[in-house]
């Protein structure tokens, strides 16, 4: 059993991360009770029979009442109402923090509401399925995955020590940045490849002598890991989005220029341009896999029938 980090935890929607945190936390000790937030009867009644928290409460503002770290798994663009609303209620010495994928616009947004007597250090664990809801949640999500602390200038180091502990705890690896360039580095990581998703799959369902089946049922494995990312919740998205809007701007100009190029290369029969290309994008994948951020496996790990499985034609 780990030594006890914090003693009341507060989950602000237990959703995939905020039940995947609640679950790792209690399997791993490190708190002595967890509560969480619904807001409908239903919502409430299925966190209860999942069993992950030892409360469960209709409001933010009871949660957050004497908590010592309160965590927000919501949307980005309501950090900051939901701050408003919790800040009377928070005790003296509480960690207030998050898990969005945007980080500039929650340090101001709930900045501007919090007591000076907290502290706030947000967040960003950079983990995820393509599923939503406290269903979705489990306690292994985070083992081996980055979380990402910003805490703003002055911020108590031993606090952000212990916050840092907490993600340790529960299998992440821990890093320290600036709002600003957390949201430079995930404009490129993470909210242009969904971007891109969205569009690749927008623009198959759009086409012109392309039926529905057809693009169901031919799906290659690079239009299928699109549509994986392309079911993202869609209202975090585009929170992102819009919260994130100058980061995102400047990487889609950047990879317009990389198509561009592509484009030009392609429409030339230039094919030392794009096999130069290529070769040192696949380096990344590399990359990416001897760090242990991805498996190697064939066909990315995914499980395949046996061939004795499969039907025989008659």
């Amino acid at each position: 059993m780990s030594a006890i980090i914090f003693d009341r935890v507060a989950i602000i929607g237990a959703g995939l991360i905020g039940g995947s945190i609640a679950r790792a936390a209690r399997q791993q000790g490190i708190v002595r009770s967890i509560v969480v937030t619904a807001r409908s009867d239903a919502s409430r009644a299925r966190l209860t029979e999942l069993g992950f928290a030892d409360e469960v409460v209709a409001t933010n503002a009871e949660a957050a009442t004497n908590a010592d770290l309160v965590i927000l798994c919501v949307p980005v663009g309501i950090c900051g109402a939901v701050a408003e609303e919790i800040a009377p209620h928070l005790k003296a010495g509480a960690v207030v923090s998050d898990v969005g994928s945007v980080k500039g616009s929650v340090l101001k947004d709930m900045a501007a509401h919090l007591p000076d007597h907290v502290h706030l250090i947000p967040a960003h664990p950079v983990a995820g399925t393509e599923n939503s809801g406290p269903d979705a949640g489990f306690a292994e999500l985070f083992i081996n995955r980055w979380c990402i602390l910003t805490p703003p200038a002055g911020a108590e180091a031993t606090q952000v020590e212990r916050l840092a502990s907490f993600w340790r705890a529960i299998g992440a690896n821990v890093e320290t940045m600036t709002a600003e360039h957390h949201d430079k580095v995930l404009a490129v990581t993470s909210h242009l490849p969904h971007l891109i998703a969205y569009t690749i799959v927008g623009t198959a369902d759009e086409l012109e002598g392309v039926t529905e089946s057809e693009v169901l049922k031919f799906s290659a494995g690079g239009f299928r890991d699109f549509t994986r990312i392309a079911a993202s919740d869609p209202t975090m998205w585009r929170d992102v989005f819009l919260s994130n809007k100058d980061a995102v701007l400047d990487m889609l100009g950047e990879f317009q220029e990389d198509l561009s190029k592509l484009t030009r290369a392609i429409r030339r029969g230039d094919g030392e341009a794009l096999f130069e290309h290529f070769t040192r994008t696949r380096a990344i994948r590399r990359g990416i896999v001897n760090i242990g951020q991805d498996e190697a496996a064939a066909d990315f790990g995914r499980k395949h029938a046996s061939l004795g499985t499969v039907d025989k034609p008659s």
